[in-house]
């Protein structure tokens, strides 16, 4: 009879250790799948960003070359290509329209493939006489096609760059070929990460862009004759040796995309790839994520999980322990005292009672605990994608109305041409060329913004950050109708700080306040700056409704916020309030005895910078 028992006991045993096993590997499979979505998610943001960088500055250059190849002194080089006084105006002309534009090198290219003129005449590795005939962007140029495009390494200079080919034609007669050389190398020093993998293939699947140097000429794959011949008949990558990546890549039955290789220290890597391919470049760009961290977090959650499960088995063991205990307790009294008998009965029914009553008790409130927790991580995912959203609709609002506006000057520039009236045309151009510099001040200011701050304190220049804010912020201002003035009086306001950080502060408050006078007919905001002692105080005041007296002692608290659901995590006032602190500072807020919100920023004054280190 005991062994029977004892065979049960094991059999249950292993029963639910076979069920544990199957539940974890549920679990683990379940948190794996959902950490990689959001590291899929995240990849797919970086791999956009990435892609409108390159097409953005691609898109820049592209028109360039046939607009330069119609110019007078252009046009007359071709026809005498020996002639040394039109060499030196060519020379000239290109060197200062490569720094007007910022090109990395302009230069004229005959029809035999020799160059005739560059912008770089004076420097030690000139273009100057050098043929690329080789080259496809040349060719291209002077066939069918009319227009020609390769990314190579520089034969002469060893530089990466994008070139674009434009013929020059002359009563209706090619003689020659239009050059731009673009360097592509800011663009990379932004994709700098520790953490992402950008790399940007050419169509052998060799790496020419990449934020990791590791990997630069190198291929997926082994390099085989045809891939080398098509490689060293353009020469694309010049003397630069080409390495080999091996890898293996897949797809897990989740639907994930991944690529498995070998680091310098012989240990298994693991990517996850978002990618997208670029026609017109014949480029792939690709966002490669590590793995590892998501296993480990899916590995933490199953382990914490199985943690608090094993911890609730024990407590309920130890209360049936108890329980049972108890019984035994009471059934001896009840035999002891036999003429107590009813009452003791009656006592253990309200104990019984009292437990069911407390189980039921506390069965609901874990539930509602469950419940809770599920609702704030679905609110917190909402808060996020809303905020992607919000940038992706503010960028592409940003970046399309010049697009959109310097193709219409670009096409009314090529009717004026046609037609004869060059000063119309040119006064075109130069509306093109105040677009795109527009669209250059906000990708830098984008670009800094979103750059890792600086740590080390230093003399900052109050006007400067608030410039670059309301820069950033422009689009919002003009779009919710909101006037902002802006009053630091006539003194420059120098404070010690850190410019990033500190106009990450501004942009959050200003944002703040434009959400709270929305529903107001005059929108208007107010900056107003001044030197009080040895520190430096800074208002931001809105008209809004103001904020209620009861919610102002939490305002800085984290994940506590006054907007509505999905339009904010609460966190924008606790990192502001804690940079603030990072610079000695202090920020307080209160109701203007005006109406609306006043938020004070109190930061250290320093000394004034001297003009040359502002500029």
């Amino acid at each position: 009879m005991q062994r029977t028992r004892l065979f049960q006991l094991a059999l249950g045993a292993v029963a639910a250790l076979a069920l544990v096993v199957v539940l974890g590997w549920l679990a683990w499979h379940r948190a794996t799948v959902v950490y990689f979505t959001q590291l899929h998610d995240r990849g797919q943001n970086t791999l956009n960003l990435a892609e409108a960088s390159l097409r953005g500055q691609l898109s820049r250059f592209e028109r360039l070359p046939h607009l330069l190849a119609d110019q007078r002194v252009i046009r007359s080089l071709v026809l005498a290509p020996r002639d040394p006084d039109l060499v030196v105006a060519a020379n000239l002309y290109l060197r200062e329209t490569a720094e007007m534009l910022g090109a990395s090198d302009i230069y004229v290219m005959y029809r035999d493939g020799e160059t005739l003129a560059a912008s770089n005449f004076d420097q030690p590795h000139s273009f100057v006489g050098g043929n690329f005939a080789f080259r496809p962007y040349f060719f291209d140029a002077l066939g069918t096609k009319g227009a020609g495009r390769f990314y190579a390494l520089g034969t002469t200079s060893n530089k990466r760059g994008y070139y674009f080919g434009a013929p020059i034609e002359v009563a209706g007669q090619r003689h020659g070929v239009m050059v731009i050389k673009i360097d592509l190398d800011e663009i990379e020093q932004t994709w700098a990460s520790d953490e992402v993998r950008i790399i940007v293939t050419d169509p052998e699947n060799i790496v020419f862009l990449s934020n990791r140097p590791d990997w630069l000429f190198r291929s997926f794959g082994p390099l085989t004759t045809d891939r080398l011949s098509r490689t060293v008949q353009t020469r694309r990558y010049a003397n630069a040796e080409i390495g080999q990546i091996d890898y293996t890549r897949d797809t897990d039955p989740d639907g994930f995309d991944l690529l498995r290789t070998t680091g310098n220290d012989g240990a298994a890597l693991e990517y996850l790839v978002a990618y997208a391919k670029m026609p017109d470049a014949e480029w792939m760009v690709q966002v490669l994520l590590n793995t590892r961290p998501a296993r480990v977090q899916a590995a933490s959650a199953v382990a914490l999980a199985g943690f608090s499960l094993g911890l609730m088995a024990l407590i309920g063991f130890i209360l049936w322990q108890r329980r049972r205990q108890l019984a035994e307790r009471l059934a001896v009294q009840q035999a002891a005292r036999d003429e107590l008998e009813a009452r003791v009965s009656q006592r253990t029914s309200q104990l019984a009672a009292a437990n069911a009553a407390l189980r039921d008790e506390v069965t609901e409130r874990r539930a509602t605990e469950d419940r809770l927790r599920q609702t704030q991580t679905e609110l917190v995912q909402a808060g996020k994608l809303a905020a992607l959203g919000q940038m992706s609709a503010a960028l592409s609002h940003e970046f399309n109305q010049p697009l959109a506006a310097a193709r219409n000057y670009a096409e009314n520039a090529q009717l004026l041409l046609d037609r004869g009236r060059s000063a119309e045309a040119h006064d075109n151009i130069g509306r093109i060329l105040g677009m795109i510099d527009r669209m250059g001040r906000i990708s830098r200011h984008l670009r800094n913004f979103a750059r890792k701050p600086h740590q080390q304190l230093r003399p900052v220049d109050l006007g400067d950050v608030i410039a670059d804010a309301q820069e950033l912020l422009g689009w919002q201002l003009a779009r919710s109708g909101v006037t902002l003035h802006v009053d630091l009086g006539q003194e420059p306001l120098v404070v010690t700080a850190g410019a990033v950080r500190l106009q990450q502060v501004l942009v959050n408050l200003l944002s703040n306040a434009i959400d709270a006078i929305e529903g107001q007919e005059i929108k208007t905001l107010r900056l107003v700056g001044c030197r009080v002692g040895d520190m430096v105080e800074l208002r931001v005041h809105d008209n809004g409704p103001g904020i209620v007296d009861a919610v102002q002692p939490r305002i800085f608290d984290p994940f506590f916020s006054t907007k509505e659901v999905g339009k904010g995590l609460g966190l924008g006032l606790s990192i502001s309030y804690n940079i603030i602190r990072d610079f000695h500072g202090r920020i307080s807020v209160r109701n203007h005895p005006d109406g609306g919100a006043e938020f004070t920023l109190c930061l250290p004054a320093a000394q004034p910078l001297p003009a040359q280190a502002a500029q």
